[in-house]
């Protein structure tokens, strides 16, 4: 039986600009599909039908002010912020670490300063949409999604293919 991966440290980095030290949280994105149910003639019950990925978004929260991140608020370009969180995963039973990275590309949608106290400890709240997203594990490419692209590739594999050709794209 063996032990599961925790995180022992993270990075995050924010258009190439190294965050440490910076960065006290990061709620990595949620993948959800977008599902209907249906229930056709001769159907016994409803099956989902898949409709695609959902909008993706990241959550961050820094320690204190951050000036770099309101340069990029009301960025016009759907991909003009890239975060890139690099974690390292480690089970107890084991003495190697996992190479965890998430990237994405987006803009933030949300910019939450935080309350103004002095003397109390601040926060400083970003919420970044993405139009891409990518999940690499130990250099291993396991998930990515271009939503401008209409790409999907999972484990190797990208879904959104054949219905590119499809529509002529």
């Amino acid at each position: 039986m063996g032990m599961p991966r925790k995180l022992k440290g993270f990075n995050l980095f924010h258009n190439g600009n190294n965050f440490r030290g910076l960065v006290a949280e990061v709620t990595l994105p949620k993948l959800t599909r977008k599902m209907e149910d249906y229930q056709g003639g001769g159907m016994s019950g409803p099956i989902k039908v898949d409709f695609g990925q959902e909008s993706i978004q990241m959550e961050w929260t820094c320690g204190g002010f951050m000036v770099d991140v309101l340069k990029q608020y009301g960025i016009t370009t759907h991909d003009g912020v890239q975060l890139r969180f690099a974690g390292g995963y480690q089970a107890e039973d084991s003495t190697t670490y996992d190479s965890i990275e998430v990237v994405v590309k987006g803009r933030h949608m949300e910019i939450d300063p935080g309350t103004a106290k002095p003397k109390d400890d601040t926060t400083f709240k970003i919420t970044t949409v993405a139009s891409y997203y990518k999940l690499t594990v130990n250099g291993e490419d396991i998930i990515e999604i271009d939503f401008v692209n209409m790409i999907e590739k999972i484990n190797g594999t990208d879904l959104l293919a054949a219905l590119r050709t499809a529509i002529g794209l």
